[in-house]
Formats: structure tokens, sequence, C-alpha cells
């Protein structure tokens, strides 16, 4: 087994960590600014249009950048001495924040496809609101959704080696650190993108399980019967 081995896969599960945790961030905001928007609230709205806008107007280093160094500037104001955020924690903030915008935008295009009429559907069963949102529409707008948000996923997961720059030692970092001091880049960058590779697969192997279940109750089509 190579040397170092054991320092990549150490940086593969920080990957996969900041991965998880940042794209929960981001579709709990998605999902709440997706519910927001229903309000009809021109303040509300044209905030979370603003957001989306802007944030997917500038390149995701430059989140991370403001993040963790905006995040120090506040903290040391607030506590009266230098205080910054751990490069994990702004790491998951920053992806979380972009990737939110993207999702929100999926989740939105999705749920515009879901015929108005299910709200009326739920209301005359005699189920509130949010009842119907979460029994009937939710369902709808995840087989929507799904094959967009894997996507981001998947995007997410190479956007992860972006939050380096701020020192956190992820599969990236640990690539890099292990090719300066065996002097061997070709060779260690080519094994940190075998972790990455493995991550992918496993990836498409759990979301496609997640697919096959949110999609067992849909009828098939006629291509798949005949």
């Amino acid at each position: 087994m190579p040397d170092y081995t054991l320092q990549l896969l150490i940086g593969a599960g920080v990957t996969l960590a900041l991965g998880i945790l940042s794209a929960v961030f981001a579709l709990s905001t998605a999902t709440m600014f997706l519910l927001l928007s229903q309000l009809k609230n021109r303040f509300i709205n044209g905030f979370i249009r603003v957001y989306s806008t802007v944030i997917r107007g500038i390149p995701e280093i430059l989140v991370i950048f403001l993040t963790f160094f905006g995040a120090a500037v506040v903290l040391t104001k607030l506590f009266g001495k230098y205080t910054e955020l751990s490069p994990f924690f702004a790491g998951v903030l920053a992806l979380g924040l972009v990737f939110a915008a993207y999702s929100y935008e999926v989740l939105r295009g999705a749920f515009e496809a879901i015929p108005k009429g299910q709200f009326e559907a739920g209301h005359s069963l005699g189920l509130s609101g949010v009842q119907s949102f979460f029994h009937i529409i939710f369902p709808q707008l995840m087989q929507r959704a799904l094959p967009g948000l894997s996507n981001l996923w998947l995007i997410l997961l190479k956007e992860t080696s972006l939050v380096s720059v701020i020192g956190l030692e992820e599969l990236m970092r640990k690539s890099s650190l292990a090719a300066g001091v065996k002097h061997d880049p070709l060779f260690y960058y080519c094994y940190g993108a075998l972790f990455y590779l493995a991550i992918t697969a496993f990836s498409e192997i759990a979301l496609k399980g997640v697919t096959n279940r949110v999609n067992r109750h849909t009828a098939p089509t006629e291509t798949e019967t005949v």
C-alpha cells in the first residue's frame, strides 16, 4: 500500500463529512426559501431573488474567503479579541450558502411543474396547507427535483476541494501535502483522484437507490411496459 494512504483516507472522510453537512444545510435553506416564497410577500420574495442571483453570480472560492475572513472580523468585534471560525465550519457554511441558491432554483422549477389543483385536492380532503405540502406536494416535488439535486451533490463533492485554501486538510489538501513530501506529484494527485472517484461511485449507487425508492409508487410508462 502506498505511503500516506491513511492520511488520504482521513482526508476522504473529512471531504465526505464536509459534503454531507453542506448538502443538509443547503437543502434545508432551499426548502425554507421555497416555503417562504409561497407567502407571496414582496420583501421576502425580493430578498430570495437577490440572494439567489448574487450567490450564483460570484465564484464559490470568493464566497469561502468572504465567509471565513468576514466571520473573523465579526467575531473579533463581538469578543474583543481575534476569533475565527474553524476551516471546517466555515466551509460548511460557505458551500451550504452557495448550494442553497442552486438547490432553491431546482426546487422552484420542480414545484412550478406540479399542477396547482393538488393543493385544492388536499384542502378538499380536510388537510391544512402544511399537511397538504408534506403529504401531497413534497413527494411529487422530490420526484421532479431529484435528478437536478443529484447533479448538484456530485458538483458539491468536487467543490469541497476549494475549502483547502483556508487550511482545511480534506482530500485535496492531503494529496497536495503527500505530493510535496514525497516529491511525486503525479502519483499522489492520481492517487487522490481515485479516492474522489470512489466517493462519486458510491454516491451514484446511493442516489440510484434513493431515486428508486422515491419513484416506487410511480406508474410505469408505456415504454417501460412494452
